[in-house]
Order: structure tokens, then sequence, then C-alpha cells
């Protein structure tokens, strides 16, 4: 008998814009499972609306039992990591996780919860009575963290920027790599395979595999351009500094960027390898610039 699926859950637990009779908004629970590129297997969602009046760590450890039960009657086993996105309502998801022996990661590494919440805002929420028009979740702080110069230890000796087809990061569950991190490519018919998706090459000789395990605990998100500064964004609020760039080198690769997030959703990716002819990956991290909600 095969041993039940494990696979990571999404979870999203916070008011919606929609007023209840009583005044107060509706409180949602959404949890996805993670989907696994290369695995063709049915994932795990729920929904689950909780009074305002309710809202806490002991009721969201109840549903998250109950979550855990009709998984199990699905055929997938508890989730080997539960990821949650909004600092806002980090501790109350902790206390419910730690309750039940779940790991919670504070990640925004949870591109299909934000997909589902977005598919949710444009055809689930506008039809139920009670629907206010406004942005899931609150305001983006508008103070972002300085970026911080990667530790000695997680530096390679040397990067390039690179890119690759959109159609060939379909196999990438089949490329050998020490750690990895990744996505199913975005949906849709009109997305061009051979759309070029940028990212960056962290080379070294000594310590590649090292490197790409200290990247693993980051949950590396996105890559963008802040000014001159190349800046990797992980966690829930890091933000890395990689590189300053030459003014006309930043400008081209903020364009890069850009085009990604039109012609192959958002996607990028960040490669560590011994060597640039090294065929294999000490670790591959496809990322996706979106929006947190």
């Amino acid at each position: 008998m095969s041993e039940p699926l494990s696979l990571d859950w999404e979870l999203d637990y916070y008011s919606r814009p929609i007023l209840e009779p009583d005044g107060k908004k509706r409180w949602e629970l959404l949890i996805c499972s993670t989907p696994t590129p290369g695995v063709e297997a049915p994932g795990f969602r729920q929904v689950v609306t909780c009074p305002a009046s309710s809202v806490n760590s002991i009721w969201l450890r109840e549903a998250l039992e109950a979550a855990l039960a009709q998984a199990s009657d699905q055929g997938f086993g508890a989730p080997r990591r539960l990821r949650c996105w909004r600092a806002s309502m980090r501790t109350m998801v902790q206390r419910a996780a730690e309750g039940l022996g779940l790991e919670l990661v504070p990640s925004r590494r949870t591109y299909a919860l934000v997909e589902w919440l977005q598919e949710r805002e444009r055809e689930v929420y506008p039809q139920e009575e009670g629907y206010m028009a406004g942005p899931l979740a609150p305001p983006p702080n508008p103070i972002r963290p300085v970026p911080v110069p990667l530790p000695e230890a997680a530096r390679g000796e040397r990067w390039a920027w690179a890119t690759l087809p959109l159609g060939a990061l379909a196999s990438a569950s089949e490329w050998e790599s020490g750690f990895n991190g990744l996505v199913p490519l975005p949906a849709g018919d009109a997305l061009d395979p051979e759309a070029p998706v940028p990212g960056i090459r962290l080379f070294s000789e000594t310590r590649s595999l090292a490197i790409a395990g200290w990247l693993a605990g980051l949950e590396p998100v996105r890559l963008e351009v802040d000014g001159r500064q190349l800046v990797l964004e992980a966690g829930l609020e890091d933000r890395w500094l990689l590189s300053t760039l030459p003014a006309d080198e930043a400008e081209a690769a903020a364009k890069a960027f850009a085009e990604a997030r039109e012609r192959s959703g958002g996607l990028q990716f960040i490669a560590v390898q011994a060597s640039e002819d090294d065929a294999r990956f000490a670790g591959f991290w496809m990322l996706r610039d979106l929006p947190d909600a």
C-alpha cells in the first residue's frame, strides 16, 4: 500500500470584502496544497467561513484539525510545511500550527494561493450579497526594508545574468539539482513557449551546495531592480542586496523583468552551479513576480 501524498499547504486566514448581515466583515480560511511540477495529482483545497466573533488561534486550530481529517479522507498525508504570507496573522497561525505539530514557514512563496485569491476576487466575491469593492489585503507598508548584503558564506565567487525559454522550464523537475523550488508554469494559451524568462546564475567551485542550502532556507520570492540595486526578495519581508549595477545595466534588467511579467507570467529563476560548464545544479529556484494579493 502506497504512502499518502504529503504536500505543502498554503494558508490565508483573513477578512474578505463582504459585509455580513450583522455589519461585520466576513472572515475566511483558505487552504490549498502547493502544486508539484511533474506530479499529475489532484491537490487539496478548502474554504471555511469564520464568524468575526470567533477569529482566534483556537478556532483556527480546530479548523486546521478538521482540514487534516478531510485531507486524510481524500488520500493526502499531513502537510510537510504550512506557508503563511500575512505578517499580521503570523502569531495567530503559529499558535494554531504548533498545537497540531505543523511546521509553519512564513513565506510569500504562496503563488498558488495568491492566484486563487485573485480568482475569487474577480469571480466569487462580487457575486456575494454585501460585497464591497476594494483590495483583499491591507495597503502595503510604504517603508520597505533596506536591502541587506548577503552574508559572506552565501556569496558565490561570481554571478551572471541568464535567460531560459519559458517552454524549457516545463522539464525543470527532471533536472539534476541538489536543492530546488519549482512552480507550475503559468496557465494560458497566449503564453509563448519561446518567451525569455530572466534569471541569474551564482557560481562557486567549492561552496555551491552550501550556498544553495542557505538560499533554500530564505524562501526566495522574486528578483527586482531597485534603482541600481539588484535585490532578492524572500520570506515575508526580507530584502537581500545581490549587486549594485551600472546605470545602463540596471535599466536593461528592469526592462527585462517588466517584459517577463507580460510575456511569461512574471517567471524568474535563480541557479547555483559550481561553474558555467557544470550541467548539474547545486540549486535551482523558479520565482514569480506576482503581487502579494
